[in-house]
Parts: structure tokens; C-alpha cells; sequence
């Protein structure tokens, strides 16, 4: 890439201040919601030895022989789905903790997707929190991920925070302690997911390019890695729920979508902790990603 086009691009999507919290959002989705055991949501998918559970608190973690991974006991149509997660300080470059939805395994080579993933980082960096969305098959063959990162106001590594996506038939939101940080509404059939997803996460080495394309890679002199999860909450329509079933929805208002203020706290947030947007992105070629000029 060009030197003017590289720091063009560090420009555009650093952030513009030091403000420390975001404005109140006024609504709160994650209260409205019971939290869960982990067993009474999830079981293990691989990695077993790699994955303990105490009084509903659930710790995985990586290591030269294996990482670990879950997913939920049932697939869903829309829903809340939110946990509380503490990630590992110090050096995780190449290491990805995340908490998502797919149907990867019902439909192989043509999935759905929706991300909540924790890029390592390097010693004195902060953690850059990724969200993406894949549709019909995006994501395997042809990569045409949809990616918002951020970083994030508080230190992660410090303390529990509550990371949540909700998924209706209108749109998703991605919240962090109920700050709504993006939304990405339905402006076609082609450009959102529709089909039943399974609530996942996972703790695994993508030293190929989750931290700064690839540039620093997982040092297994630092393991293990570990990703601490809790306050698990999942609030929805199944696959196999009744044809009625109502969605959930993110704000005051019964139909769905965001309040005023809940607006203004996601721009707030964008607007200081936004690092990269896909729809602005110049190197992309934004005919695979019709959405960005709808």
C-alpha cells in the first residue's frame, strides 16, 4: 500500500479524542433478560480439557496443543445473546476470544455469520474489538466480511464487561455494557442473515492475521491464554419456536430498532473509538458490499 494511502487510512479511522465513557444510553437491554448457567445454555464443542466451569463462570484457554470452543444446546431465528467475558492481558497477538452466531456446521461453504471477536494484541496496545457479519456463504470461498472495529473505552483485561449481539428480523445491533456500538439494518435479501443460527465462542490461534494483518503472531512462551466468560444471557426465538414468537427488541419501543439517545451514545462511540469501517475502506471493492450505499 502507498505511504500517502496508508497514513490517509490511520487518519480516518483513529480515534478523534480521549473521552473516557460514553453518554448514557438510557435503556438498558441486558437487565431485561435472566442470566443463565453455562450448561443450561451451552455444552462444549472441542477443546474439553482446555475448558473449566465453576459456579457458572466458564474459563477456556490456549495453548500450544489445543484452544477450545461452545456452542449453545439450540439454534435461533432472532434473540439477545450476551456474556459477560475478561480477556487476557499482556501479549495475545494472533489470539481471537469471541462470542458470535453461525450456522458454519448446518450449512458448510455457505454459512451465516455474526461476530463478536477480541483481536490480540502486543505488549502497550489496546485490544481492537471486531464485528462482522457473513452471509450466505461470504465468509468461506469468497471473503467478503463486513468489519467495524473498535477499541474500547475501559481496560478489558481489568474486569468483566457484558458484550451482546441482538438479532431481529430488521437488523442487528452489537452492544458493549448496553452501549449500542453499531447497528447493521436489512437492506436486501441478499445482504442479511435469515436463516437459524447456533450461539457460539471460542478461544483459538489465527496468528495469520488477527493482529495487524498477520504482522505479529501467538508466542506460546506466554501461554496459556485465557478467555473468562460469565453472566451468560439468551433471550429469543428458536428454530423450533412457534410461528408467533415476537422478537426481542433493543430499546423502549416494543417494534425494535434504537431510542434518540441510544442513537447519540452509538455515534458518540464511533465517532471516538471507531478504528476501521469497511464501507469506507478504499482498497475494498464495495460492488460485493451493495449495502454501503443503500
Amino acid at each position: 500500500m502507498a505511504p500517502l494511502l496508508s497514513l490517509l487510512l490511520i487518519l480516518m479511522f483513529s480515534p478523534t479524542n480521549n473521552a473516557q465513557s460514553p453518554p448514557s444510553p438510557g435503556y438498558y437491554p441486558s437487565s431485561k433478560f435472566s442470566s443463565m448457567g453455562f450448561y443450561d445454555g451451552f455444552r462444549n464443542l472441542w477443546g474439553p480439557q482446555h475448558m473449566r466451569v465453576d459456579q457458572n463462570a466458564l474459563t477456556i484457554w490456549l495453548d500450544s496443543s489445543s484452544g477450545s470452543g461452545f456452542k449453545s444446546l439450540r439454534p435461533f431465528r432472532s434473540g439477545y445473546f450476551g456474556a459477560s467475558i475478561k480477556l487476557q492481558p499482556g501479549y495475545t497477538a494472533g489470539v481471537i476470544t469471541s462470542f458470535y452466531l453461525s450456522n458454519n456446521q448446518d450449512y458448510p461453504g455457505y454459512h451465516d455469520e455474526i461476530d463478536i471477536e477480541f483481536l490480540g494484541t502486543t505488549f502497550g496496545k489496546p485490544y481492537i474489538l471486531q464485528t462482522n457479519v457473513y452471509i450466505k456463504g461470504s465468509g468461506d470461498g469468497r471473503i467478503i466480511g463486513r468489519e467495524m472495529r473498535f477499541h474500547l473505552w475501559f481496560d478489558p483485561t481489568q474486569d468483566f464487561h457484558h458484550y451482546a449481539i441482538l438479532w431481529s428480523p430488521n437488523d442487528i445491533i452489537f452492544f458493549v455494557d448496553d452501549v449500542p456500538i453499531r447497528r447493521y439494518p436489512r437492506k436486501s435479501e441478499a445482504t442479511f442473515p435469515t436463516r437459524p443460527m447456533w450461539v457460539y465462542g471460542s478461544i483459538w490461534d489465527a496468528s495469520s492475521w488477527a493482529t495487524e494483518d498477520g504482522k505479529y503472531k501467538a508466542d506460546y512462551h506466554y501461554q496459556p491464554f485465557i478467555g473468562r466468560y460469565t453472566n451468560f444471557k439468551i433471550s429469543g426465538c428458536s428454530s423450533s419456536s412457534p410461528a408467533w414468537c415476537r422478537p426481542v427488541s433493543a430499546s423502549p419501543n416494543p417494534s425494535g430498532g434504537l431510542s434518540g439517545q441510544q442513537y447519540s451514545a452509538m455515534r458518540w462511540v464511533q465517532s471516538n473509538y471507531l478504528v476501521y469501517d469497511y464501507c469506507k475502506d478504499p482498497r475494498r471493492d464495495h460492488s460485493q458490499t451493495p449495502e454501503c450505499f443503500a
